[in-house]
């Protein structure tokens, strides 16, 4: 059934206000005096209603975010009103949003904008206490069995994120039958991560939810609320510890991964005493650190867990970190010190080599990458990257006698390919539209990505990784959008999901391309594969 033009309005003006939010345009605090003039004016009341009506289903009640992130004047600092106003009028490129002049009337857009650049009246503050006193233990872990309570290969199972309804599916890799299908809290966001044995799954939702599901007994287990507006987690290599980076409050939570207590709460502040929003957190392995992006401020943190943690010679202030350890205030056996780098701009969307030694980033008001090496905190080279590149599903493979990455584009309808020896662009790949994911695998001879966003969304391109063409465009479902694929633990499927509410989960054979098995399901988004995930393949995201 195909929705009501009221219905795609609300959706996409939802959308549009998550793609105001995110977007950078660089460190811009003035407000337009216009607004300003005009602001005594503003009935909020009848604002109200229209955030009600049009905004409220993705960014929560108050203001405070969910599907979409919060709506405030602490998220849309860097955002001019008059800039606001005019992507609600005319739309914008690259993501769902279209042009809402024909809909809403120019004084219910001015008072719409007013009304968000309003502060809350509802407190934007999130304390230990309040982590502490949300949490929710669903089950006695010492009380639950220690092995599965079914049979199948516990390395090649899925989690099936389906956003229709907000649950989500325990799927069997070998045999692509249903094992569990459960609840999850409001729009989870960031991806599950498992625990390094693969027992446990941890979910992160949009309004600050952190649930911790057992998978050996298909039940979820205990629930905390570390934050009002959460972007992701990620988890330790020893399985120890789980950070959450936060919108709201601007800061990040050290939670125990065991019972999901609060150890610290660390806030988004950089050296000079500006608070940022954190975009993304990130596990490195061979560091023993979580990385942190911060989205307002020049900076990037790396946060060790373990004595090994960071440039290994950090564990008691030793040889030529000594001094850089005391600039930043650290006391020995600190827990969770922040080793503050310093960037040229904004860093919007990360990714990493495979030594995690080299970070890469982009500033979405810029035309360059960032490639800046975590042990020297220096910028080792630029990347010429157009559009929006999106990094954080780019991939890497062998290509020819060199490492490649490979990163799709959510405003230009293109695959950037980058040789990681000399950071040069290399290929191109055109495809029939922007794009979101990108993934492959070891064992596969190709990288499928997505045509997100634009009129060829349905498609779904795959690559050759050996000569960087494009071998065959798919349709799985006709005028519906395909997207985000995953293989099995051994490379030998992909499963692929259509996003619509009447949607499905479609397995390929990898290497035929031929379709195995359909199922019905409510727009499933995300598919997370438990060996791929805990064992970092090349060909996902981590």
């Amino acid at each position: 059934m195909k929705t009501s033009l009221f219905t795609r309005s609300v959706l996409t003006l939802c959308l549009s206000f998550a793609a105001l939010s995110s977007y950078t345009y660089g460190a811009d605090n003035s407000t337009d005096k216009a607004s300003k003039k005009t602001e005594a004016v503003v009935d909020h009341s009848k604002a109200e209603k229209l955030y009600e009506v049009h905004c409220q289903s993705c960014h929560g009640v108050d203001r405070l975010g969910a599907m979409g992130p919060a709506l405030l004047p602490e998220n849309l600092a860097r955002f001019r009103q008059k800039k606001a106003i005019k992507v609600i009028n005319k739309g914008r490129a690259a993501t769902q949003m279209p042009a809402f002049s024909q809909l809403l009337s120019k004084e219910e857009v001015a008072s719409l904008v007013d009304y968000i650049y309003t502060p809350s009246k509802t407190s934007l503050k999130w304390s230990m206490a309040d982590i502490n006193a949300s949490k929710i233990q669903h089950f006695d872990q010492s009380k639950l069995p220690n092995t599965a309570q079914f049979e199948a290969d516990l390395m090649n199972l899925f989690i099936v994120v389906e956003l229709g309804d907000h649950s989500a599916t325990l799927l069997n890799g070998d045999t692509f039958e249903r094992l569990d299908r459960f609840k999850t809290r409001f729009a989870l966001h960031g991806g599950p991560k498992y625990s390094p044995d693969g027992r446990f799954v941890y979910f992160a939702s949009r309004d600050g939810w952190i649930s911790k599901y057992d998978i050996y007994n298909r039940k979820t287990v205990s629930e905390v609320r570390a934050a009002i507006n959460t972007r992701n987690i990620a988890i330790s290599s020893d399985g120890k510890y789980l950070i959450v980076g936060n919108y709201l409050p601007q800061n990040v939570v050290i939670l125990s991964a065991d019972d999901l207590s609060p150890i610290k709460v660390i806030d988004a502040v950089d050296s000079k005493g500006n608070s940022s929003r954190v975009s993304a957190v990130y596990n490195a392995p061979p560091r023993y650190s979580f990385i942190v992006a911060l989205k307002d401020v020049k900076e990037v943190w790396e946060i060790p867990y373990s004595d090994k943690g960071g440039v290994e010679v950090y564990k008691g202030w030793a040889h030529d970190y000594k001094n850089e350890a005391k600039a930043e205030g650290w006391k020995v056996n600190d827990q969770f010190p922040i080793r503050r780098i310093e960037t040229d701009d904004y860093l919007n969307d990360f990714f990493f080599d495979p030594e995690y030694i080299n970070l890469i980033g982009t500033a979405r008001n810029n035309h360059n990458g960032q490639v800046i090496n975590l042990d020297t905190k220096k910028k080792v080279a630029s990347i010429a990257l157009t559009g929006m590149p999106h990094l954080g599903s780019g991939i890497t493979w062998h290509y020819k006698d060199k490492e490649v990455f490979a990163s799709p584009n959510i405003k230009e309808g293109k695959i950037t390919v980058i040789d990681m020896e000399n950071w040069n662009v290399i290929e191109e790949i055109k495809t029939e539209g922007p794009g979101f994911f990108m993934r492959s695998h070891s064992n596969s001879p190709y990288a499928w990505t997505d045509v997100f966003f634009g009129p060829n969304n349905d498609k779904v391109h795959v690559i050759d990784k050996s000569t960087l063409k494009i071998v065959k465009t798919l349709a799985p479902s006709p005028g519906k959008n395909a997207a985000h694929v995953e293989f099995t633990k051994d490379g030998k499927y992909v499963l692929l999901s259509v996003w619509d509410m009447d949607g499905e989960l479609i397995v390929y054979d990898a290497n035929t391309l031929e379709i195995v098995t359909r199922m019905p399901m409510k727009k499933p988004s995300g598919k997370y594969n438990v060996y791929n995930k805990i064992n970092y393949e090349k060909g996902t995201s981590h």
